[in-house]
C-alpha cells in the first residue's frame, strides 16, 4: 500500500507570526515533527505532497467574505514556513514530492489531487497541516467520500482554537474513520 503525507497550508500567512490569518505558536511548533515525517515518508519510498491555498485577490473568492486576504499566489505569505521551506526545496525535484495551489478549503476541490494519488496507486492518505477544523477537515470529508484510508497524527494539525482542534479530531474519528493518532 502506497502512502502519502499532506502538508496541507503550511506557509508563512498561516504560520509566522507577522501572517495574515496565523495560527501562531501552536503551528511553529508542529514544524520539527512534519519535517520528521517528511523524512519517514520520503525514506520509505512515499510521497509528500504540499497543498497550498493559492489566492489572486479575486474579490468574489468565498473566503474573501470570512477572512482577511491570505496566500495570495506569489507573495511571500504564500511560501512555505521556515524549515519545512528548505526542507521542500532540498527534495522538490523528486517525483514523489507534489506542491500545488487550491483555492478552496478541501485541497480536491477543483485540483488534480485525485487523479494523481490514483495514477500512483496511493489509497493511504496521512493529513497535517492547518487548520484542523477547516482546511484539513474539509480535506479529510473529500478523502472519506472518495474512499481513501485516512491517518490524522494529532501532532501534526492545529487550528485557531482550541474547541476547534477538539471537535475536528473527535469527526475524524467518530464521522469519517480515520485512524486519530
Amino acid at each position: 500500500m502506497t502512502k502519502a503525507l499532506l502538508i496541507i497550508d503550511y506557509t508563512n500567512d498561516f504560520i509566522a507570526d507577522n501572517g495574515s490569518l496565523t495560527c501562531g505558536k501552536p503551528a511553529q511548533d508542529l514544524e520539527d515533527y512534519l519535517i520528521e515525517l517528511a523524512d519517514k515518508f520520503y525514506e520509505n519510498g512515499d510521497y509528500v505532497i504540499f497543498p497550498t491555498d493559492g489566492h489572486t485577490g479575486d474579490k468574489f473568492s468565498p473566503e474573501y467574505k470570512l477572512f482577511p486576504p491570505h496566500n495570495i499566489v506569489g507573495t511571500p505569505g504564500q511560501e512555505l514556513y521556515g524549515k519545512l521551506k528548505d526542507w521542500y526545496e532540498s527534495h522538490k525535484s523528486s517525483k514523489r514530492i507534489y506542491k500545488f495551489n487550491k483555492n478552496r478549503y478541501s485541497s480536491f476541490q477543483n485540483t488534480n489531487l485525485d487523479n494523481y494519488l490514483r495514477e500512483r496507486k496511493i489509497d493511504d492518505l496521512w493529513l497535517t497541516g492547518v487548520c484542523t477544523d477547516i482546511c484539513v477537515l474539509h480535506t479529510a470529508v473529500s478523502a472519506y467520500n472518495l474512499n481513501y484510508g485516512i491517518t490524522i497524527p494529532t501532532k501534526g494539525v492545529t487550528t485557531f482554537t482550541e474547541h476547534g482542534q477538539e471537535w475536528a479530531l473527535d469527526h475524524f474519528k467518530n464521522s469519517l474513520g480515520a485512524k486519530v493518532i
